[in-house]
């Protein structure tokens, strides 16, 4: 790969810039032969009030912003070469975005100062500012392995950023177009079932997992598989159906739905039917009970029937509890010349009917079970032996 210094004003990089705010895409510059991003680089990321006033504030005081990359990727019908930014698509949006007046920065004196309220002077400084510009030509495969490598400035490239830029193409710019515009009013509807930032890919990483996951491949497979296709129909209706059936059983957000593989529940239990209203009312008093330690699994309980008490790791009684319990027990079962476990002195036939366990040798259970509205309290606690306790189970 060969690769050119060539220096060039912010007025010409940035000229013709465009940015379409809802949809985070068609930047360009150069007046058209400059792609700013390209499908396989991710989203803008520097919007956050911090990285790109950063940027303004750097050429406002004259600091250099290191290099920017260019990738010659043909040319026009002028002849021109034409242009992708490989690396530096950050720091060239920000100051197009600063100079079409969608972001301000503050003056010596703490006001805020987009750029038409900037001096003449200071609005030269910014545009007449030198980017140190390497143009790059090489093959496809060599420019994508560069981008892969080097991460040189800025936040480091996530996994499926990488993998945006590995298995570049129209199945990505699709994919993109769908998953990735944290303006999209889809992503309302998404937020609820998929965490993380759009911006970043991970909406798109989670799409794609859960569909590569019903074919039993990886996402780097299922991404090569579908790299020419120019659209991403069936990533988006799988997402889609899967989304819609978890919204159509749970009716009442939480916070926790976001961290569920609701693929992996929709394969398990898209045939079953199930109370809607129910699911919801319950969902919602086992994610308030105090005794369920672990409320991501409340879904899976539900649609399972509710017997599968370990996908909630429902808070035991503590030891202290279990000491008291078993000194009253066996206090009143030695005066009564019965067992301590009050199962086995209920059945006079039972051998052990007045046997005397050990604490280590009983279980605590709770009298009215757990799942049927019984408290996990001292009130609610017996010591039953290992034998019984187990057969008892969730009765």
């Amino acid at each position: 790969m060969k690769a050119t210094l060539n220096p060039r004003p912010v007025r010409d990089i940035i000229a013709g810039f465009t940015y379409n705010e809802l949809e985070e895409k068609g930047l360009y510059g150069l007046n058209g032969r400059l792609t700013i991003q390209p499908e396989y680089q991710r989203n803008y990321v520097y919007g956050d009030g911090k990285k790109d006033v950063a940027v303004i504030e750097s050429i406002l005081k004259g600091y250099p912003l290191g290099l920017i990359y260019f990738n010659v990727s043909g040319t026009n019908t002028k002849g021109e070469n034409v242009y992708e930014i490989l690396d530096g698509q950050q720091r060239v949006t920000s100051i197009g975005r600063f100079v079409t007046n969608k972001f301000s920065v503050n003056d010596s004196d703490g006001n805020p100062q987009n750029f038409d309220s900037l001096s003449d002077e200071q609005r030269d400084e910014i545009m007449d500012t030198e980017l140190l510009v390497y143009e790059c030509e090489g093959t496809e495969s060599q420019i994508k392995q560069w981008f892969e490598t080097i991460n040189i400035v800025g936040e480091p490239l996530n996994d499926q950023e990488l993998r945006n830029a590995v298995y570049s193409g129209a199945f990505v710019t699709a994919a993109k177009s769908r998953f990735s515009h944290a303006g999209s009013p889809l992503q309302a509807k998404w937020g609820t079932y998929i965490t993380g930032n759009p911006r970043r890919q991970d909406v798109l990483e989670t799409g794609l997992k859960w569909v590569s996951e019903r074919h039993e491949q990886s996402i780097e497979s299922y991404m090569a598989a579908h790299r020419r296709n120019n659209h991403c129909d069936e990533l988006a209706t799988y997402v889609d159906t899967v989304i819609d059936w978890a919204g159509s059983l749970f009716t009442e957000p939480h916070k926790n739905m976001n961290s569920i593989p609701w693929n992996r529940l929709y394969e398990k239990y898209k045939n079953q039917g199930y109370d809607p209203v129910y699911l919801t009312e319950k969902a919602g008093e086992l994610i308030a009970d105090p005794a369920v330690k672990k409320s991501a699994g409340v879904y899976e309980y539900l649609l399972g029937g509710e017997t599968d008490t370990q996908l909630l790791d429902v808070r035991v009684f503590s030891e202290t509890t279990k000491k008291r319990v078993y000194k009253t027990q066996t206090d009143k079962a030695e005066a009564n010349g019965v067992s301590n476990c009050v199962l086995c002195a209920l059945d006079t036939s039972n051998v052990n009917a007045e046997r005397i366990y050990k604490i280590k040798e009983m279980e605590a259970d709770h009298v009215a079970a757990w799942s049927r509205g019984g408290a996990t309290d001292e009130a609610n606690c017996q010591m039953l032996c290992v034998m019984h306790n187990r057969a008892k189970g969730n009765k």
